[in-house]
């Protein structure tokens, strides 16, 4: 059987916030029967993005991780809300609007705060997939159809299927952990949940100091070369995807002609490790 799925690029997300724009028009105020009720122009967002800047001046950069109701296979909501919650079998879940009214517990069991609770009805309320539009024939939520950058892919396909994109595409969930089973993937997801080691090189000839573009930059533990990269026209490199907490790398720094320079860094978070001076070599 083919279920929906969305996948979030989190690389292509530029914070414009069309997406919860788009949620806010949808459902603030509006009422979809046997769907939802109206959401309070007081609620929290059905769907919210979360800043992350990362390293430090001048090799930082910022990402925005966009998250709402994933529609769990496992949901700690699904486990505690007994029939106030229904799961279709196209994966999409549902929060009755009448049997889920004065249920708080049933927004504060999900682990993701994906569940807004609203004061004025005393109704739990989540980002429905869209479900009302999709069951009139939209191919696509509305936050995909508005997104200026393709941040978003909504994929109606089998678990099997899906498994093999998550696989092939290297997809990831939030909190894995938890083992809820979440339709929402996310691409290049290292941006928010992963750490770098920057620096800066510069060549030194003739006394004059300048940046040096295409040094080799290799990163290394215990003799094993786990990535190897290029600095940039300004001199600048970045080594990514590394686990935060991860402790005590070897970073290399070569370029022809130069003698090559060695230094050790410490991954707790992003660390920048300065300006550092290749000298070219003496015969």
């Amino acid at each position: 059987m083919e279920k929906w799925n969305l996948i979030v690029d989190v690389e292509r997300c530029e914070n414009c916030n069309n997406c919860v724009l788009s949620a806010k028009d949808e459902y603030v105020g509006n009422e979809h029967p046997g769907y939802s009720a109206p959401v309070a122009e007081e609620s929290a967002e059905l769907i919210t993005i979360t800043r992350k800047v990362r390293g430090t001046t001048p090799v930082v950069d910022a990402a925005y991780l966009v998250s709402m109701c994933a529609h769990c296979d496992n949901a700690p909501c699904l486990k505690s809300g007994g029939d106030a919650i229904r799961k279709r079998d196209d994966g999409i879940m549902i929060i009755d609007p009448v049997k889920a009214k004065g249920r708080r517990d049933i927004a504060e069991s999900c682990p993701y705060n994906a569940i807004v609770w609203n004061e004025e009805l005393q109704l739990p309320q989540i980002w429905i997939f869209d479900a009302h539009l999709l069951d009139q024939g939209w191919t696509k939520p509305r936050c995909v159809q508005s997104c200026p950058t393709d941040v978003f892919e909504a994929v109606k396909i089998s678990d099997a299927d899906m498994q093999r994109r998550v696989e092939a595409e290297e997809l990831e969930v939030l909190k894995p952990e938890l083992d809820t089973r979440p339709r929402v993937y996310y691409r290049n997801l290292y941006r928010f949940n992963r750490c770098f080691i920057g620096g800066t090189v510069v060549a030194a000839v003739d006394g004059v100091e300048d940046c040096l573009a295409d040094a080799t930059v290799t990163l290394s533990r215990n003799g094993e070369v786990l990535q190897s990269i290029r600095s940039d026209a300004f001199g600048e490199f970045k080594l990514d995807r590394l686990e935060a907490d991860s402790g005590a790398y070897t970073v290399r720094i070569e370029h022809d002609g130069f003698a090559a320079l060695e230094l050790e860094a410490h991954v707790s978070d992003s660390v920048y490790l300065g300006v550092h001076t290749l000298r070219a070599e003496t015969h």
